[in-house]
């Protein structure tokens, strides 16, 4: 990834507060980042003010809470976590294996299953599971709402959510 000098910088959202990280001068990146608080570039704190508000209607937000329930049940259950970790280090040794061409036998892979067959089992591993994907979507949906208004210079309307990014390029409109 290359940046050219002046533009190159990054946005970091941590606790419902958005920090602006920027390099102080090209090829110069200091020992340790500059930190400048978004709201020094927006308009009498608007943008900050917002933000603040969305982040308050999401924790409110029934939903967002039976999220943070299940997610929080799940860590405190010692079990649910040690059957997920080893589900998924059995995934990774298997991926791995695939990928260095090295053959794996029917018995990894029924081992495997009836691993993952026992966690999909677990309510609390699938609450868990569940809500990592609902918070993924709420997530994913602001995130396409912010990135078409800056596009758009405006704020977009439900049928412009709906258009497909295609293989043409981002934006071109040829609506595949």
């Amino acid at each position: 990834m290359s940046f050219s000098p002046e533009s190159e910088t990054r946005f970091a959202l941590l606790h419902g507060v958005c920090f602006i990280f920027a390099p102080l001068r090209w090829g110069m990146l200091p020992a340790r980042p500059v930190i400048q608080i978004m709201t020094t570039q927006t308009n009498g704190n608007a943008v900050l003010e917002k933000t603040r508000e969305l982040c308050a209607v999401l924790v409110a937000e029934p939903k967002m809470i039976s999220i943070r329930e299940r997610i929080s049940s799940f860590m405190a259950d010692d079990k649910s976590r040690a059957q997920y970790e080893s589900l998924m280090t059995k995934g990774q040794a298997l991926q791995e294996k695939q990928q260095r061409s090295l053959p794996v036998s029917g018995e990894e892979v029924s081992e495997f299953e009836h691993q993952r067959e026992a966690l999909l089992a677990n309510p609390v591993a699938t609450g868990f599971l569940d809500a990592q994907q609902e918070l993924h979507d709420i997530q994913e949906s602001i995130h396409k709402h912010v990135s078409k208004a800056l596009e758009m210079g405006r704020v977009p309307a439900p049928e412009d959510m709906e258009e497909e990014d295609c293989a043409c390029g981002h934006g071109c409109d040829c609506h595949h």
